[in-house]
């Protein structure tokens, strides 16, 4: 099915309740490499419900289908409005943003609401990018987070939309790193952060991963998200997760669950630019990253 212009910047999901609790938030902190020392006080409180800190990339999977990309739920009907649905065997996740209207609590119930704010044609042969937002409220009706995504999609291109007036990416400074900080993966890291509730078996089957073209299975491009979320905390906020405001990255190359993931990141005032590589692959897997601090 195609995508329909301009109808689909009207195209939303029906609003849905979801709640989380303490053993999602630890899931998640394990899924992306934390916890690993148990005696490490620092991050044990990710991963320990006493005294439960929740990282602030958790808000991409604790919503589950609800906090997915608008893209992927069904949309809301509404008379006249022609439906656009793009092709999604051949759909990349582009950019992530995460911004905290307030710092998640270990606990909640909250209600989703998701709506496509942009779409942008670049040629019947060179795919479309489409851009989506998710609102969560809490129970009083208040803003708790913004999730805003794009999805390069290689296949609906040619649908007779703008082709320009896409946000422009974040510029990392041009000056030496401030920080380099390794990551290593562990060789199932993909197997553990799928029960997050990713299960594409991109990431699990080899037989699915090589018909894609992959020599194995690929790492979640969000785990990859929430690692850069990991290496501002530990380096730049002291693992204080209230201090991040919104953590952004443009995804550039796969991880293979295994590789070692080096974050380079500036810091100037409450900016914290970052990008992360894979150096022995020689592979820039997260580029033009920011995150805001809070003051």
């Amino acid at each position: 099915m195609p995508i329909y212009y301009p109808d689909i910047l009207e195209q939303t999901t029906e609003p849905r309740t979801f709640t989380y609790g303490d053993k999602d938030v630890m899931l998640y902190a394990l899924g992306i490499g934390m916890g690993r020392d148990p005696m490490d006080e620092r991050e044990l409180p990710f991963v320990y419900e006493k005294d439960l800190k929740v990282v602030p990339t958790a808000a991409t999977v604790l919503a589950a289908a609800a906090g997915r990309r608008a893209g992927g739920a069904a949309p809301e009907q509404k008379p006249g409005l022609r439906v656009s649905q793009l092709n999604f065997l051949m759909v990349v996740h582009g950019e992530q943003k995460v911004e905290l209207h307030k710092p998640l609590p270990a606990a909640g119930a909250f209600t989703a609401h998701s709506r496509t704010i942009g779409a942008f044609d670049k040629g019947k042969d060179k795919g479309a990018v489409v851009v989506n937002e998710t609102v969560w409220t809490d129970e009083a009706g208040d803003k708790v987070a913004t999730l805003t995504g794009s999805t390069f999609a290689r296949g609906d291109g040619g649908f007779g939309g703008p082709s320009d007036g896409a946000p422009e990416p974040h510029q990392v400074p041009a000056r030496k790193p401030d920080i380099s900080v390794p990551f290593d993966t562990r060789p199932d890291q993909a197997l553990l952060y799928r029960l997050n509730g990713d299960r594409n078996p991109l990431h699990s089957d080899p037989d699915v991963a090589k018909r894609a073209g992959f020599p194995r299975p690929i790492l979640h491009g969000l785990c990859t998200y929430g690692i850069t979320c990991r290496a501002v905390l530990q380096e730049i906020c002291d693992y204080d997760p209230a201090r991040i405001l919104s953590h952004q990255v443009r995804f550039s190359a796969p991880v293979f669950p295994g590789d070692v993931i080096t974050v380079d990141l500036w810091k100037d005032g409450d900016v914290v630019s970052f990008e992360a590589r894979v150096l022995d692959r020689g592979a820039t897997v997260i580029r033009n990253g920011k995150t805001v601090l809070r003051a």
